[in-house]
C-alpha cells in the first residue's frame, strides 16, 4: 500500500502556494521593556529633611551641654567654656540644621538626576563630615576643646548622614505599572 503525499498532508504549512494568507507577526514595543524608574516622593523627603534638621540641632545642643559639664572642673575649663559658650552653641545648632537641609537638597538633586544617587550622597556627606571634624583641630582653640568640638561635629555628621540617607531611601517609590 502506497500513500500519496499531498502538499497539505505535512505538519508544516507550505509557503510555496500563492493562496497562503500571510499575517504580520505582532510586534512588542521595545520602550516598554525597560524597568520603570522610581518615583520620588518629594514631600516625604523634605519632611524627613526638616525632622533631620531638628535632630541635628538638638545633637549640637546636647553635645555642647555635655562638653560644658565635662570641662567645668578641667584645667582647660575657661577656654572650653569660651569655645562652648551660649552664642557658639547657638551658631553650632544653626549650622547643624542648615547642614541637614543642605544634605536634603543635595539628596533631592541627586535622586532626580543621577544613577545610584545614594552612593554619591553617602560620599558627599561622609567627606563633609570629615571636613567638619578636621577643621576645629586646625584652629587656635586649645587641643582638648578642639577635640571635643570635633567629636560633636562627628556625631552631628553621623546623624545627618544616617537620617537623610534613610529618608531618601523611603522617599523612593516604584513607578506605577502600566
Amino acid at each position: 500500500m502506497t500513500t500519496m503525499s499531498t502538499p497539505h498532508a505535512t505538519n508544516h504549512p507550505s509557503y510555496a502556494d500563492d493562496d497562503t494568507l500571510r499575517l504580520p507577526l505582532p510586534t512588542i514595543p521595545t520602550a516598554d521593556r525597560r524597568p520603570a524608574a522610581a518615583v520620588l516622593d518629594a514631600a516625604r523627603l523634605w519632611t524627613g529633611g526638616l525632622a533631620t534638621a531638628a535632630v541635628a540641632a538638638l545633637v549640637g545642643l546636647v553635645g555642647t551641654l555635655v562638653i560644658r559639664v565635662l570641662f567645668e572642673y578641667a584645667p582647660v575649663g575657661v577656654a572650653a567654656t569660651r569655645a562652648f559658650g551660649t552664642g557658639n552653641a547657638a551658631v553650632l545648632c544653626l549650622f547643624a540644621a542648615v547642614a541637614a537641609l543642605a544634605a536634603t537638597g543635595i539628596a533631592h538633586l541627586l535622586m532626580v538626576s543621577t544613577p545610584e544617587p545614594l552612593s554619591y550622597l553617602g560620599w558627599i556627606i561622609g567627606l563633609s563630615t570629615a571636613t567638619a571634624v578636621v577643621l576645629p583641630l586646625l584652629s587656635s582653640v586649645p587641643t582638648a576643646a578642639a577635640v571635643a568640638i570635633a567629636v560633636v561635629n562627628l556625631v552631628i555628621g553621623l546623624a545627618i548622614g544616617s537620617l537623610v540617607v534613610g529618608t531618601a531611601m523611603s522617599a523612593r517609590r516604584p513607578a506605577a505599572t502600566r
